[in-house]
């Protein structure tokens, strides 16, 4: 074929090979498999790949012309290859991603072969759409010329090749945003490389770099930089000026300086100086714990100041880092400090413990037992457990907690809440930010459960018996004053001012003059009465002033939590008008309330807009998983998140609009129900007789995935369920979806929302999940232990099914070898069940009974992006641990874990009330 393609012009020449190449693709008897699937075209994992391209070619199919992705091994003949790659601008003028790999082939020690792709054809330069061009594992030893001509190329992978260097055309790539060129023989940078305004990630390592220019200072939107790995001395001060940079890796180098400035980047989240030749850096770096400076021979040549004779040697306060296997860590008198894996920090200052101290931590999700809100409250953060209890600490230990900032913060402060002696106190908080999170710091006596929630400002005083005054911070106009011998012993006196919206309470009562005062909530310690009438000032309600106000239309209202019910006192004291406020007299404390309205029964109307002052409005969303239908997420949003939130998840979900508004109070128990032919498919400690439980908090991801079946056959037709939202107990008769919604939704009634879902029909066996594979022989799984939770092979088998095209992902963070990935997808070529099934059942078979097995699992689920199937295994795990503990008990092995303290019969009404 060689000889007929001489002499003759490039193109024809190509045609000629084109049309060589599918005749003896045809005369081999090759049959080209059904590798195109839409808009992709897959031919790296099957031999004569490109054959079967010029073959299609050849053909002219107009499926060519869809083709977006298309994926070629270069472990071809180079010429068979280069005339194939020349007929790809033609033939695939859509053409957005473009995968030319080797690494298919491993050598006899298992090295990943290079490809042989030496060049690209200039044809290429052609394809304007291209955005993606990953030329890995080849033979490359300078870039071709037409790479820097795809000007419209987001992403650019080079890695392990040859390439001694790259050329200042790169920098005229407008819109690139990831650049690698890893485990290459790099040994300078253009300087044009600085032009590149809009890249975002850079990977240089494992390079033979020594030097970078100053010009990379210019990547204004550099988020992620990789340096490891090269020989760097020095590095340019302009690296101080990437405002963007998060991600900063520079370890195993022979840097024996770097820039001061780098501390400064205000959005740096991790520097990493592991393994150079730092012996000196500013105290900062020391001081900063997303630095790492490991490997480093700090102050070794420094000479050490001397210390008068006796000086004892206090050594330096070690930091620990604790990765989502931990949950405890060790603390000495000499102090510590730590960061757990969630990002909630701890410092123990020298001192703080005279022994060595285990210290065991668990985040728990809220529930009412453990959140304990006021009427006014909302929650904005998990609940954090520290052990042992109860330890008073030498010294007061700093904790940061992470929060969800609230949406309004007029008025309103956030603060650490705790369990102490048995009550719940507020903690004096100190807010810190770094963007993007919020930090409330606080000092802690000792420990117990701690949790963040935001609250009407509480104004506080000690009133002696002397008398004084006291005023709101948030309404200077509300003020209270305590006359001289009001009380004989000083008492603790705590005032908040909450606010409510004349908008909103007009239409509420559906009168255009009516107002209201801010709602004053006053308490006290000791004796319930004082000796002498306190004097009480509040701001007349907007709009009205004492010379023009109507007397009969004023109302004073009173309420004496936890009863909910609001009396009009207007009658029962002596109201002094001015013409901005309105003054009276009191003897023990309760909650005020001043209304301007022409209705009558104004203590009823007082408790539906006490209720609106406490509600959240929401809507409920049911979606189905694209991939897996029987996977369905539940959530509940407030009304201005649902558009967003329903905008990211459709790319991966479909299903129903979301429900109609719905009214929730803060910490509301509420139940999600499947019925009409489908249920919950896994036993879940949150779901109570079929029902999943759900409690409201409005600044926390009320969200959770649900695997769901059926008993009705499938195969002969699809299911079509529904799911129901209830606030109480579900009703013995199951509305239909017609019914429910011509029922009255207000708060007393249970049913709240219905929604459809739909199981589609299986055809054959697929999904049913029958049989482990072909060739697979299991001995008995032994994956965790009695007091954690075991996994059993119906649970991996409930994993591997929802698993899907995510399995190569999950397989590499287990820590299975790329080989092995190959060998499962050549063995089960036409069978993914088969593949998912042999990689998790032949990975948990090495694993039995090795310890951290399960955490590992969790820990490769999330990192693949599957936090649905972590969150099924814990809820496994967290099953069995309850399972576990009840058998405990009941044998009289152990006591029971502490728990937190029932609430009191007051917060009991007040939940109830809500």
């Amino acid at each position: 074929m060689a000889a007929a393609v001489e002499g003759l012009e490039p193109e024809a020449a190509a045609e000629d090979a084109t049309r060589g190449a599918a005749e003896e693709a045809v005369d081999a008897g090759l049959r080209v498999p059904p590798l195109l699937a839409g808009n992709r075209l897959n031919l790296d994992l099957y031999p004569g790949g490109c054959h079967q391209l010029l073959h299609l070619c050849a053909q002219r199919s107009p499926q060519l012309l869809q083709v977006e992705f298309l994926r070629l091994s270069t472990h071809e003949d180079p010429g068979l290859l280069g005339a194939t790659l020349a007929q790809v601008p033609g033939r695939l003028p859509c053409l957005r991603s473009l995968v030319l790999k080797g690494g298919q082939h491993r050598d006899a020690l298992g090295a990943c072969l290079r490809g042989c792709l030496t060049s690209l054809p200039d044809g290429l330069s052609n394809l304007a759409r291209l955005a993606h061009l990953d030329l890995s594992f080849n033979s490359l030893e300078a870039l071709p010329a037409c790479v820097p001509q795809l000007r419209g190329l987001d992403a650019l992978l080079l890695s392990h090749n040859c390439l001694l260097e790259l050329p200042e055309a790169l920098g005229a790539l407008p819109s690139l945003t990831f650049l690698a060129v890893t485990h290459n023989c790099l040994q300078t940078l253009p300087t044009a490389l600085g032009a590149l305004s809009t890249l975002r990630r850079l990977d240089l390592s494992e390079n033979l770099l020594d030097t970078l220019p100053p010009e990379i200072g210019g990547l204004s939107s550099l988020a992620e930089l990789n340096l490891a790995s090269n020989r760097l001395q020095s590095l340019p001060a302009s690296l101080a000026g990437l405002r963007s940079l998060r991600l900063l890796f520079l370890y195993s180098n022979l840097l024996t300086s770097v820039p001061a400035g780098l501390i400064h980047l205000p959005l740096l989240a991790r520097l990493d100086l592991r393994g150079n030749q730092l012996r000196d850096v500013p105290p900062e770096f020391l001081d900063a714990p997303f630095v790492r400076l490991q490997g480093n021979p700090l102050g070794e040549a420094l000479p050490r100041p001397l210390s008068p004779p006796g000086t004892p040697v206090v050594p330096e306060m070690p930091r620990l880092f604790l990765t989502t296997d931990l949950d405890s860590f060790p603390v000495t008198p000499q102090g510590c400090s730590v960061t757990l894996a969630c990002g909630i920090r701890l410092h123990f200052p020298a001192g703080a413990t005279a022994t060595p101290i285990t210290i065991h931590y668990r985040l728990w999700l809220p529930e009412p037992r453990l959140v304990p809100l006021g009427p006014h409250d909302t929650l904005l953060s998990h609940v954090l457990e520290l052990q042992p209890h109860g330890v008073v600490f030498q010294q007061d230990v700093g904790l940061w907690l992470l929060f969800v900032p609230p949406r309004v913060r007029r008025c309103r402060e956030v603060v650490v809440r705790t369990l102490s002696e048995d009550s719940w106190t507020d903690l004096e908080t100190h807010l810190e930010e770094e963007a993007p999170k919020f930090w409330a710091r606080c000092q802690v006596p000792h420990f117990s459960w701690f949790l963040v929630v935001s609250r009407p400002v509480s104004d506080t005083c000690l009133v002696p018996p002397e008398g004084t005054l006291l005023c709101s911070s948030g309404h200077p106009g509300v003020k209270v004053t305590f006359p001289q011998g009001a009380t004989e012993e000083p008492r603790q006196v705590r005032m908040q001012v909450v606010h409510m919206a004349s908008r909103e309470l007009r239409a509420l009562l559906g009168e255009p003059e009516a107002a209201v005062s801010p709602l004053l909530c006053l308490w006290q310690s000791g004796p319930p009465s004082f000796l002498r009438p306190v004097t009480v000032q509040l701001p007349l309600p907007p709009g009205i002033t004492g010379l023009t106000l109507d007397r009969s239309r004023l109302h004073l209202l009173y309420q004496a939590p936890p009863v909910a019910t609001w009396d009009d006192i207007t009658a029962q004291v002596a109201l002094e008008l001015t013409h901005l406020y309105a003054r009276f007299q009191v003897t023990h404390f309760s909650w005020y309330w001043l209304w301007y309205t022409t209705k009558s029964c104004v203590g009823g109307l007082a408790r539906k807009a006490w209720a609106r002052l406490r509600l959240h409005r929401v809507n409920l969303i049911a979606l189905q998983r694209r991939r897996d239908p029987e996977q369905v997420l539940l959530q509940c949003l407030p009304r201005n998140k649902v558009e967003a939130t329903l905008k990211r998840l459709l790319e991966r979900y479909h299903g129903p609009e979301p429900s109609d508004t719905v009214e929730l109070f803060e910490g509301e128990k509420f139940f999600a129900a499947f019925e009409r032919g489908i249920d919950v498919d896994a036993d879940r400690p949150d779901c109570v007789e079929g029902r999943i439980c759900f409690v409201f908090y409005s600044h926390l991801k009320n969200v959770k995935e649900v695997y769901v079946t059926t008993a009705l056959d499938r195969e002969a037709q699809a299911v079509r369920g529904q799911v129901s939202f209830y606030r109480g107990t579900v009703p013995t008769e199951v509305p239909k979806e017609a019914e429910a919604a011509r029922q009255k939704k207000g708060l007393d009634a249970l049913w709240m929302a219905t929604l459809p879902i739909k199981l589609p029909r299986l055809r054959g066996s697929e999904g049913t999940g029958q049989g482990l594979g072909a060739g697979l022989s299991l001995a008995p799984l032994n994956l965790g232990d009695a007091e954690s939770g075991f996994l059993t092979q119906s649970n991996l088998l409930s994993v591997a099914r929802r698993l899907g095209l995510d399995w190569p992902a999950v397989a590499l963070h287990l820590g299975l070898p790329y080989r092995e990935l190959q060998r499962i997808r050549l063995e089960f070529r036409d069978d993914l069940d088969g593949q998912i099934r042999h990689m998790l059942f032949s990975w948990a078979e090495r694993q039995a009974g090795r310890p951290g097995a399960v955490g590992l699992l969790v820990q490769a689920l999330e990192q693949s992006d599957r936090r649905d199937l972590a969150e099924e295994v814990r809820a496994v795990l967290e099953l069995g641990r309850q399972k576990y503990q009840a058998g405990i008990l009941r044998t009289g092995l152990a006591p029971g874990d502490p728990a937190p303290p029932s609430p009191s019969a007051s917060e009991s009404r007040e939940s109830t009330e809500a």
